[in-house]
């Protein structure tokens, strides 16, 4: 009986047993079969990759020739403009002052500030009573030098006459004859006629007349005001013409040919408003002379250009007035088979950059310059021919020998609206 129990019990251990066997076997073929796997993968692919040529490696992207605007070189002659300034002033400014003492009566209107007067015209009145009364007394002074005169002639006359009836054979002497008297006389009336033509014309000084034409610029004296010989009753100023004054640096004077006298050729300017850059008003005007020093401050040398009829009295343009800043520019020499270019065309150190016009290959070259402003250069260089093209843009990145595309300003502009166009539609 017991037998058969533990029979039983053996057989189920080894039925236990079996799964862990089983394991391993399956483990010990996974270890076998991944390598191999993977050898016949990799031949697999070595092969393949053998069989298939290689893509072709795409080219280099050509450089891309750099946009540029241009302006075509051509030699010409150009003429030398030297800007300067001034201030105008008057040619002819003085106080008017009166030669008698007096109180005045009254003020014309044309002794107002502003206002314009003609040479004789009455500015001003004084009181004239007094010198009616010293013309008067001159006047009977006159009468009486006369009247002494005549009677003293009489008695000359007289004297000889007596003389004769006595019958003397002597000649007589001046005094018998009166003579001293006779030449006191007439000295008495020749004094009397000076006392007369002075009050006469200290008279005639109680109206103060303009000395020429011209205009008041201010006035001082007032109705009722007692002045003497001599006081400043206000300032006037000539009208014929005015002046100013245009400084020249002494570095330049060798670019103009200044009159250095009335007596050389003056030169032509014109004269523009310095107040303002857009205006378009201008007056013609002569340089006649130049200042014979110069200026201690800033070693400058004056020209003096004027202008007549600077307040258009006969030719009607704009006026002038004193104190109104005005720009010019001097003509000066002739500059013959240059070059004239932007200063904008110019990078570094008078360096420009050229293009040949035919192979459109972009190159630099060094200049020097003959004369500069604010707008041009002027520059001669023998080994640029005519016809070379000038590039106008900055170019900071473009060496030498590179390709470049010509553009203009209307190609510009489009690009630039279009983008505009574009930015904006973006921001929608």
């Amino acid at each position: 009986m017991n037998q058969p129990a533990e029979d039983t019990k053996v057989e189920a251990e080894g039925h236990r047993e079996s799964p862990a066997r089983l394991d391993s076997r399956f483990a010990l073929a996974i270890r076998f079969m991944l390598p191999v796997a993977l050898l016949i993968a990799g031949g697999a692919s070595y092969i393949w990759l053998s069989k298939v040529p290689p893509a072709p490696a795409k080219p280099p992207p050509k450089p891309k020739p750099v946009e540029v605007r241009v302006a075509e070189l051509s030699r010409q002659d150009y003429q030398i403009s030297l800007p300067t300034h001034g201030v105008i002033q008057a040619h002819n400014q003085a106080a008017l002052t009166t030669q008698v003492a007096g109180r005045v009566d009254t003020i014309y209107p044309e002794f107002e500030v502003g206002a314009f007067f003609s040479e004789g015209d009455v500015l001003l009145d004084l009181n004239p009573v007094d010198f009616e009364e010293a013309l008067a007394n001159a006047k009977a002074q006159l009468a009486l030098a006369q009247f002494n005169l005549e009677q003293e002639q009489a008695r000359a006359k007289q004297a000889r006459l007596n003389w004769d009836d006595l019958g003397y054979e002597d000649e007589p002497s001046d005094l018998v004859l009166r003579i001293p008297h006779g030449k006191l006389s007439q000295s008495q009336l020749k004094r009397a006629n000076e006392q007369l033509l002075s009050a006469q014309r200290n008279l005639e000084r109680t109206k103060v007349r303009a000395p020429f034409d011209g205009r008041v610029l201010s006035r001082i004296a007032g109705i009722g005001q007692t002045v003497g010989a001599g006081t400043s009753l206000g300032i006037i100023f000539a009208t014929d013409f005015s002046e100013t004054r245009l400084p020249v640096s002494t570095q330049f004077l060798t670019d103009v040919f200044l009159p250095e006298d009335v007596t050389d050729e003056p030169i032509d300017v014109v004269l523009k408003d310095g107040l303002s850059e857009h205006s378009d008003v201008s007056w013609e005007a002569q340089i006649l002379r130049t200042e014979g020093a110069l200026d201690a401050s800033t070693l400058e040398l004056f020209a003096v250009a004027r202008v007549q009829d600077p307040f258009g009295l006969r030719t009607g343009n704009v006026p002038l007035r004193l104190g109104q800043p005005v720009t010019s520019e001097i003509p000066g020499r002739m500059l013959e088979g240059v070059f004239v270019i932007s200063r904008d065309a110019i990078s570094g150190l008078n360096r420009i950059r050229l293009v040949d016009p035919e192979t459109l290959v972009l190159k630099s070259a060094k200049i020097t310059q003959l004369w500069a402003d604010d707008e041009s250069v002027v520059f001669r260089d023998a080994d640029i021919e005519d016809g070379t093209l000038l590039v106008l843009d900055r170019l900071v990145y473009a060496p030498d020998g590179g390709k470049v595309e010509i553009v203009d300003d209307e190609a510009l502009t489009e690009d630039l609206d279009s983008s505009s166009v574009k930015e904006a539609a973006d921001k929608k």
